[in-house]
């Protein structure tokens, strides 16, 4: 049975069949109006990856055979099959897009559709009207997508208003037309350029819509659980019976229903309550839909644990998995303001989001030399560990006379796959 999918829907391949040669078939009709159907096969920044992988009717198959033009088959107007098991780990996308040859625009269109089959059998389909477009001459159908190893289709829908050579420049190609001294075409048949592929981008003839301009901003691929958006932000699917706590306040946006409990009952009160002056107040987050987190631009990084326990600064974490075992633990020593500092010991199978101050280094912890940290600048470290308070140093500040600070490291020492988890940052 098909699934159909809305403009903007996406499901995993895995969801729909188990093999993995496909194929995308495509048709579009519009009385008095051609069209020439394009595979892209873009890489992790959405860019031609080689301009062989730009799959068309002067160029129908990519170097491997991953990616072929056929013949049209079972009325669809242009079909491509797809192996997936042949596509290159460059290729991360394959694009399939619609661009007319001739005169006319999409809003033309009276309906189209685009479907995959598996062994012979239709699995999914999108379908569409030109309602959906105006001026465009071009249009990003559908797009087949690998992430974290699985494949996904998504109905994309989106016009472009450039053409084939606006389309090819922004996935960092460029159409070059034959000279027509050399080439005249008939004075009453006027002949469409041959597209050809140029490895260096030039600059697009028509602008792009403001969403084709940001579209490598564009919200990640869905997955279950914990996603990395970008350096500063993370996305978190709520799911039946997922809960997860989240700094107050980190929320930036999110979608579909979510409920923000600031509660102080339970493993918020113990850590509220033990964390004095370190102002950790935390949230807790459930519904059913996507929730994106940060904390003041600052970098974040999402760590799964299996089995691993590792000890994070209060101050350093943004937002972690309500099963995960908790331990609240405080060192001591000469020198640490206030006498010492809290810190989070998370065990057990889940996940959690650490922020820092800028790109952080892991460093390897052994018995000897011992490795010696700034607590200002302090992260992380796994529990196996040994942590020792040292004396204060006094530094002069250079340049400034008569002045001087101090700071207090902290040794720490351990055997093999213990670590500790620095930021380049001192406050």
């Amino acid at each position: 049975m098909s699934r159909d999918l809305a403009k903007g829907a996406r499901v995993r391949l895995s969801e729909l069949t188990g093999d993995s040669e496909l194929r995308l078939g495509v048709t579009l009709d519009a009385p008095g109006v051609a069209f020439d159907f394009s595979v892209f096969g873009l890489d992790a920044d959405e860019r031609l990856s080689d301009d062989r992988y730009f799959v068309f009717f002067n160029q129908p198959a990519s170097p491997e055979n991953a990616i072929e033009l056929l013949s049209p088959q079972d009325g669809d107007q242009a079909s491509f099959r797809l192996r997936l098991d042949s596509v290159p780990a460059q290729v991360h996308r394959m694009a399939l897009t619609a661009t007319l040859d001739g005169d006319g625009t999409m809003a033309q269109v009276s309906s189209g559709h685009v479907r995959l089959l598996a062994g012979g059998q239709e699995v999914v389909r999108y379908s569409f009207t030109g309602t959906e477009f105006s001026t465009e001459r071009a249009v990003m159908l559908a797009d087949v997508y690998r992430r974290a190893g699985a494949w996904s289709i998504v109905a994309v829908g989106q016009g472009f208003d450039g053409g084939l050579q606006a389309l090819l420049e922004n996935y960092g190609g460029e159409v070059l037309e034959e000279d027509p001294a050399a080439a005249p075409a008939p004075a009453l048949v006027p002949a469409a350029p041959v597209p050809v592929v140029a490895a260096a981008p030039a600059p697009a003839a028509e602008p792009a819509s403001a969403r084709v301009s940001l579209l490598k901003y564009a919200e990640l691929p869905e997955q279950t659980g914990w996603l990395q958006q970008n350096p500063q932000l993370v996305r978190f699917t709520l799911a039946k019976n997922a809960e997860v706590l989240a700094l107050q306040g980190s929320m930036v946006a999110y979608q579909g229903e979510a409920d923000f409990s600031h509660e102080s009952s339970g493993v918020l009160r113990k850590l509220i309550g033990n964390l004095t002056g370190q102002q950790l107040k935390l949230m807790r987050v459930r519904g059913d839909g996507q929730v994106f987190l940060a904390d003041g631009a600052s970098q974040l990084h999402v760590v799964r644990l299996e089995g691993e326990s590792l000890c994070v600064g209060a101050d350093r974490i943004l937002a972690f998995d309500a099963g995960l075992d908790i331990e609240v633990r405080r060192i001591e020593g000469e020198g640490l303001p206030g006498g010492g500092f809290h810190t989070l010991q998370f065990s057990g199978h889940g996940t959690l989001v650490v922020k820092t101050s800028g790109t952080p280094v892991v460093l390897e912890v052994t018995p000897a030399p011992e490795t010696q940290v700034d607590i200002n600048a302090l992260v992380a470290w796994t529990r196996g560990s040994q942590v020792i308070t040292t004396a204060p140093v006094r530094i002069r500040r250079s340049g400034v006379a008569g002045r001087s600070a101090e700071t207090c490291t902290l040794q720490f020492r351990g055997g093999p796959g213990n670590f500790v988890i620095v930021q380049p940052y001192e406050a």
